[in-house]
């Protein structure tokens, strides 16, 4: 779920700089190379949902804060103290004017922040100084940082590099849509409702939302999901509208011998969104792989609540002599490991926490993935290949190289890469998928019988 901004006065039972003190150490965090969800999960309960706004916001606007505070300071202070400095800029830089906080109350808050704490109390000068030069010469401050791409776009510059060579004609709305909130987006479960009763209930319950391909439903602001109609009986899952298409692509067309019953993997599986799909949609025997037994713990617990079952398996999908009973599948559905660079919207993080050497590494264990998956492919089956990424080495690339070195593999119709919020030469998806959607590529093959 994608978070909101909670306006916490700072009069109220959690003050701002309790929270502000909890953004900090998120960034530390991001920083020094954790994943923010992990980083937020030390966060006293409390204060969890308005720092995670507040985490969430910052690191959007890192690369405006980053370049200010070198204006506003020859040398970085100590990282406590850089991070929190950074969020304040964060916050009082935004230009989409989302903040529910006035400048004044942000600088006095992140000052009396600093002041609270043994790391850094005694920049609690040198916070308040840069903070209120700011205030007094924002115009002058923000216009310098326009001459950095980083302040601009708010991206790494190998990132912004690396997208302007993949996609030179929508680099800039790629960019632009990873710094905007994406929508909660849910799917749902056709074996218990349908999208219209659906969107019937959510509108008894005062709540606006909009149909966003087959079996999808946007909501025009964020809610907490437990509390949304028909959870606890199963009637929906979160997912993003562009991980809806991997099911359908799957099944369209496919076919066992004999009519027998499908048999299908879902390699990479938690935490089990595309398996629910999957049987949703079709009546076949999915085995639901991944290398991590915590993560098929929460694949048995989401097939649970949706009323489906499937054979889940912990196990290692390049290494299939370990847990593959020898009956090839009908389908494979290969969701790889990747930079994650398409769903930036709900992990401001990852373009911070990457580097440039990891797509390589990640586009190589795609490569060994799609080797060692295919020859479990029974003749005339598909595999779908999809990446949550717009980088071409992770996509494009990768299936031309895989196409080229296996004639028995046929290219079919296929999305190819779809950038965040829709975009140019998408014209094959169905009309209110365009609308939203994360950035994902889509291959499908089938082996040639």
């Amino acid at each position: 779920m994608q978070a909101q901004f909670t306006p916490v006065s700072p009069f109220a039972q959690v003050p701002l700089w309790r929270q502000l003190q909890g953004a900090a150490s998120v960034l530390m965090a991001v920083r020094d190379g954790q994943s923010m969800t992990p980083a937020l999960d030390d966060v006293d309960a409390a204060l969890r949902p308005g720092v995670q706004a507040l985490a969430f916001h910052t690191l959007r606007w890192l690369g405006r804060a980053e370049a200010l505070r070198q204006q506003l300071a020859k040398r970085p202070p100590p990282p406590e103290a850089d991070a929190l400095l950074c969020v304040a800029l964060a916050l009082c830089c935004s230009q989409a004017g989302d903040t529910p906080y006035t400048a004044h109350t942000l600088v006095d808050q992140a000052v009396e922040a600093a002041k609270r704490s043994e790391a850094t109390q005694h920049q609690a000068s040198f916070i308040n100084g840069c903070l209120r030069r700011f205030l007094r010469e924002q115009p002058e401050l923000m216009a310098l940082s326009e001459k950095s791409p980083q302040a601009v776009w708010n991206h790494p510059q190998w990132w912004i590099d690396r997208v302007r060579k993949d996609h030179p004609a929508q680099w800039q709305a790629i960019l632009q849509a990873n710094n905007t909130q994406a929508p909660l987006i849910l799917r749902i479960n056709p074996r218990k409702t349908t999208q219209a009763d659906y969107l019937h209930a959510l509108a008894l319950a005062g709540i606006n939302a909009d149909p966003v391909g087959p079996h999808g439903v946007v909501l025009m602001s964020a809610r907490s999901v437990p509390s949304l109609p028909g959870f606890a009986q199963g009637h929906f899952s979160v997912q993003d509208a562009a991980a809806q298409l991997a099911a359908p692509l799957l099944l369209d067309g496919l076919t066992a011998p004999g009519g027998a019953r499908l048999n299908i993997l879902d390699a990479c599986a938690a935490p089990g969104g595309k398996t629910a799909h999957l049987l949703e949609l079709a009546d076949a025997d999915v085995t639901a792989l991944d290398i991590d037994p915590r993560r098929c713990q929460r694949i048995a617990q989401n097939l649970q609540r949706l009323g489906l079952q499937a054979h889940i398996v912990a196990g290692d999908a390049a290494r299939p002599a370990d847990w593959w009973d020898g009956r090839l599948y009908d389908g494979i559905l290969l969701d790889a490991p990747c930079t994650a660079s398409g769903i930036v919207r709900r992990h401001p993080d990852v373009r911070w926490l990457r580097r440039p050497t990891d797509i390589a590494q990640l586009a190589a264990i795609q490569a060994q993935l799609l080797e060692t998956l295919w020859p479990l492919l029974a003749p005339g089956g598909q595999m779908v290949y999809c990446t949550c990424s717009v980088f071409k080495a992770e996509g494009e690339q990768q299936m031309q190289t895989f196409v080229s070195g296996h004639g028995d593999a046929v290219l079919l119709a296929s999305p190819g890469h779809l950038l965040p919020s829709g975009g140019a030469g998408q014209a094959a998806l169905p009309d209110n998928l365009l609308r939203e959607h994360d950035g994902f590529y889509y291959a499908r093959l089938q082996k040639r019988p």
